[in-house]
């Protein structure tokens, strides 16, 4: 154990709490909880832990917490483990319930800060292991601006059934094939019954693993911090390794300011584009630059998308799980790509308290054999798959998942719904069709309120076999998991009077990939006259969480952030 004595400057908010004759309530408090006389002397660090049995993605979580607790114990310091929120969007999806999800990124943020900033931790480590829990712990972090390192709590092995790999998006897609009688009640519960096979998140390149590879890419993480199982010896020892380096960092005097910055940022984004990851990282990686006072706007992720090709074949839209990524070497390998090519700022620091060139100048490159990274001269797409499209329905901006593999352009007549739950009963039965935009709006960060993920219904259009066939735009946003012609995020969202809200049936709507445009083709005249004739629909909760939010959230284009 390290016995050594750290100067008040290196604890400069726990000597605020323990330190005199006055504070011997605090330091009696803290006797109750395991502090010992010399422990009063040390940094104290906030271990925040998002574990929770509600979900597999954070059901290990504590037990990589007491990891990291044991990395700052032996480093020195006084660690102290406490919890937070984290909410299933596996569990809530398509029902009202998943409007709580995009609110529990500021829960989350909002409670870390409030229980940080109280008890006067001189660090922080943070645990995220689902989409939500990770940008909110990073938000958090660069509020607060105390020396910090996040943990992702890992991918899941993919499941299987029938000799093939399986994950929570097939579940999704099997409903939309057993409403179209493909498959049978059997086969559906044995996909059901296989898909999760243990802890850890989502196995494609959905959410989860896109924003911890964007962590990693920043530099807040160690490295492959984002490529490593759930369950396995290497997660155990980063958790580790992670209450370790916080205290490091203590000893260097570096904060989240002085990796959090914007050349950070648009790292970040590179290897989003190139990892083909979810249309949530446009949402997260801006409200996460918003809390670290960077500027970081929707254009940067076109500029990015046009130097930068999507180089995975991971899944939705590839072949492969995140487990195999691991396998081959993680994302660290990738990311030694894009230095070398000139698409990285090798220069940026990290928690390692060297630069990202300094962590990526000894990585081994990946296998020669394997097929999950693609070279530069044989991408998966020569462009970026985020694009941001403008037009008249959305000029204050929209985002596109576009893979490629859907085409570029969409034209068709609308079929509007007002919200999720009217467009999945309409695509089950059939009444959606070839041809068809579907429209899914009020479903905003204002309107739903809460912008809920349409997974549901996007996974129902593929699995009923209309992935090429319909587009889906909304006023709410996509899962990582989501794949198919769809466009999220269109802002003005239709509760504040964008265009979307005086859509209707049959109107002619342009998506077109290419000229990065979305365009509602009704006269001029005939949206004045229907506007004259709309009103604002009343909130749909008038106490709660959902309500204050609802008062509270800005755009989507902003990163719908609260504050």
């Amino acid at each position: 154990m390290c016995a050594k004595t750290y100067k008040k400057e290196k604890r400069p908010f726990s000597s605020q709490v323990v330190e005199g004759v006055e504070r011997a309530p605090s330091r009696a408090m803290l006797r109750a909880v395991g502090f010992k006389d010399a422990d009063f002397h040390k940094p104290q660090i906030g271990i925040a832990s998002t574990w929770s049995m509600v979900t597999p993605c954070n059901m290990h979580i504590d037990q990589l917490a007491k990891e990291a607790e044991r990395g700052v114990d032996v480093s020195g310091g006084k660690a102290v483990t406490f919890n937070t929120i984290t909410i299933s969007d596996g569990v809530s999806m398509g029902t009202e319930g998943m409007k709580y999800s995009l609110v529990s990124r500021e829960v989350i943020a909002d409670s870390i800060e409030t229980v940080v900033a109280c008890e006067g931790f001189d660090g922080v480590v943070a645990f995220g292991g689902c989409d939500k829990n990770m940008p909110g712990c990073l938000i958090a972090l660069a509020r607060l601006n105390r020396p910090a390192v996040f943990v992702y709590g890992g991918t899941i092995l993919p499941g299987c059934y029938c000799g093939k790999d399986v994950d929570i998006v097939s579940v999704f897609e099997a409903v939309g094939q057993f409403s179209k009688g493909e498959i049978s009640a059997e086969q559906l519960t044995g996909i059901e019954r296989a898909a999760i096979p243990g802890a850890g998140s989502c196995g494609g390149m959905y959410t989860a693993n896109t924003m911890a590879s964007a962590i990693e890419a920043m530099g807040m993480s160690l490295p492959n911090s984002s490529s490593r199982i759930a369950e396995s010896k290497e997660k155990r020892e980063e958790s580790h390794g992670a209450g370790r380096a916080v205290m490091q960092l203590i000893e260097k005097g570096i904060k989240p300011s002085d990796i959090l910055t914007r050349p950070a940022f648009l790292n970040a984004v590179a290897v989003v584009t190139a990892l083909g990851g979810s249309t949530n990282a446009v949402l997260h990686l801006l409200a996460m630059a918003r809390a670290a006072k960077v500027r970081l706007v929707l254009g940067d992720f076109t500029t990015i998308g046009k130097k930068v090709p999507v180089l995975a074949d991971l899944k939705p839209s590839g072949k492969y799980a995140m487990a195999d990524l691991a396998a081959v070497g993680g994302v660290a390998p990738l990311m030694a790509r894009l230095l070398k090519k000139g698409l990285l700022d090798g220069d940026c620091l990290t928690v390692t308290g060297k630069t990202l060139k300094q962590n990526l100048a000894h990585v081994k490159p990946y296998p020669r054999q394997q097929e999950i990274i693609r070279p530069f001269s044989r991408p998966i797409k020569k462009e970026g798959h985020l694009v941001i499209l403008k037009g008249n329905l959305a000029p204050d901006g929209a985002v596109a998942k576009i893979s490629g593999k859907e085409g570029l352009a969409f034209s068709g007549k609308a079929i509007v719904f007002n919200s999720e739950e009217e467009a999945m009963k309409k695509i089950l039965d059939g009444t959606v069709k070839k041809g068809h935009v579907v429209v899914i709006r009020y479903e905003g960060p204002k309107g739903g309120p809460g912008m809920r993920e349409m997974l549901a219904p996007t996974s129902a259009i593929v699995g009923k076999g209309l992935g090429q066939e319909v587009a889906l735009i909304t006023d709410g946003r996509f899962s990582g998991g989501s794949h198919g012609f769809v466009i999220g995020h269109i802002t003005p969202e239709a509760h504040v009077g964008g265009l979307l809200a005086i859509v209707k049936n049959g109107d002619p709507i342009a998506i077109d990939a290419l000229k990065r445009s979305i365009t509602l083709a009704v006269p001029a005249a005939e949206i004045k006259r229907r506007f004259a004739d709309w009103k604002p629909p009343p909130p749909r909760y008038k106490t709660g969480v959902l309500a204050k939010y609802a008062q509270l959230v800005g755009s989507a284009s902003e990163g719908a952030v609260t504050c």
